[in-house]
Formats: structure tokens, C-alpha cells, sequence
């Protein structure tokens, strides 16, 4: 089903010329949200808003071209997300991700796959970072794991299991917590995982099974990675936020601001 005839014309054509003027102007940009997903899973949902993704080096460019595009711009989060706002439309404009994980790089280019989207020749964000910036996604009032369920049971048996394995690193555990629930949704199709990713998983979980004990004085919360609102009781109770370490791209500072925009959402009754 394609997801055009559930938007106006008048967002359509906004979204088209967008998209038109950043490939006119050689601003490199990927599209991604809900348009990526339906490419590459044949799912379709309409959303409010359309997301495109940069290099952080070239957030500013784009946003300019935007800008005589006809668009209202501003940098939302410093860490991560610029917006163009034209009327009732907007785009989001992404160069990381909002726990200062899922950073763009040149990895994403690299590795970018050619399609059409609404009607324009576009490069999406690869399979492999669509899941690794989903799958961090659990927040009370969003949670992408359907998203990288539906990834999985598309792409899993042409995906580049080792460049998805490094994209989460430590942060393994995330990745498998999505695998192992992929086998449960889809009890059928768990034989598209292949078995040498799920014997490498199983044997870290081992491993660290065993050397628990180790940890234990280790009062470190990771659960800020995965919400933003829904750890900091752990925080108050002294805690080490995991996001101040030094491989997420988040000062104190973009921490404080991300933290208090999600108590004005929660106001507003969502994003």
C-alpha cells in the first residue's frame, strides 16, 4: 500500500520538494522514519512527520537549504535533531540519536541503499543502523521494537550481521533482547537468524553470567539509554547515568535539556 494517498497533496509536494532541494543543492542525506521502514518491510504508517538523516557536519547546510525552501528551521537538540517547519508540515532533521548513542557517520553513506520515495530516487538509511537506532527505543510511550521485529523477519538473511554486531558493541545485550524477542513473535522464522550470531550471543551471556560477581560494587544505570524519564528514581538513588561516559555524544548539558523537554511532552500529552 502506498503511503501517499493518506497525505494531502499540499504535504506531499512539501516533502518532495524537500528532498529535491538538499539533492539540488549536493547537501548527502538519507531518508529514514516510516518511509525507510516501508521500503524496506512492505509496512506502512503514516506519521506526522518525515525524517531525513546527516552528518553532523552538514546539519547546518541542510538546514539553510531548507530555509529558502520556504522553511522555519532551528536545532531542537544540540546532540542530535534540527527541524524545518513549513505550516502544519515539518521535517525532522537527524545527525545522532536522542540517548547520544546512534551517532550518523559515514558508515550510514556508505552503506545506503538506493530506492524511490514518493515518487523521488533517494537513498535510505542501511537496515543495519535503522535497527541499531530502533532498537534503543523504549521509552513508556514508544517502544520500536515491532519496527525491528518487522526489520528482521525482511532483511535478516542479506544483513551484515558483523557491522550490526559492532554498531552495538558492549551494548550487545539490546541487540539480542530484539533477537530472542524476534523468536517470539515469529516462532516460524527464527531459522532467518543465523545460528553462529545466536551461539555468539548465548556464549557472551554466558561468560558474563559467570563473571558477575565481578560487577557487583558497579552502581551503574544503563536503563537512561533505553528512557529518559523512566531511570532517574535510579539516578536519585546514586546511580551513574550511563550516557556521561565518554562513547555517548552528550554533555551534562544536553542531558539536562533532553530530560526536561520529556517532562514538557509528557504535559503536552506526547511528542
Amino acid at each position: 500500500m502506498d503511503p501517499t494517498p493518506l497525505l494531502d497533496s499540499a504535504t506531499t509536494d512539501f516533502y518532495r520538494g524537500a528532498m529535491r532541494a538538499l539533492k539540488a543543492a549536493d547537501v548527502p542525506f538519507l531518508v529514514g522514519g516510516a518511509y525507510g521502514l516501508r521500503c524496506y518491510t512492505g509496512v506502512t504508517r503514516h506519521s506526522k512527520d518525515f525524517d531525513i538523516f546527516v552528518r553532523q557536519a552538514d546539519v547546518h547546510r541542510a538546514l539553510a537549504v531548507l530555509a529558502e525552501y520556504g522553511c522555519d528551521t532551528e536545532i531542537a537538540f544540540p546532540h542530535w535533531l534540527g527541524k524545518a517547519r513549513k505550516g502544519t508540515d515539518f521535517l525532522d532533521v537527524i545527525y545522532g540519536s536522542g540517548n547520544g548513542v546512534a551517532m550518523v557517520d559515514d558508515l550510514w553513506f556508505e552503506h545506503a541503499v538506493t530506492d524511490e520515495v514518493l515518487g523521488v530516487e533517494v537513498e535510505l538509511v542501511p537496515p543495519e543502523e535503522m535497527i541499531w537506532s530502533k532498537a534503543f527505543i523504549m521509552e513508556r510511550e514508544r517502544f520500536d521494537g515491532a519496527d525491528v521485529a518487522h526489520l528482521f523477519h525482511a532483511r535478516a538473511p542479506t544483513l551484515d550481521w558483523p557491522r550490526l554486531l559492532a554498531r552495538f558493541d558492549r551494548r550487545w545485550r539490546v541487540l539480542f533482547v530484539h533477537l530472542v524477542l524476534f523468536g517470539f513473535i515469529y516462532p516460524g522464522e527464527r531459522h532467518k537468524i543465523p545460528a553462529v550470531v545466536m551461539a555468539d550471543l548465548l556464549g557472551r551471556l554466558e561468560a558474563e553470567v559467570l563473571a558477575a560477581a565481578e560487577m557487583e560494587d558497579e552502581l551503574l544505570c544503563q536503563g537512561t539509554i533505553l528512557s529518559r524519564e523512566q531511570y532517574l528514581p535510579d539516578l536519585a538513588r546514586g546511580y551513574q547515568d550511563a550516557r556521561l561516559r565518554e562513547d555517548v555524544s552528550m554533555t551534562a548539558q544536553d542531558i539536562t535539556i533532553w530530560t526536561i523537554a520529556a517532562f514538557i511532552d509528557g504535559a503536552r500529552g506526547g511528542r
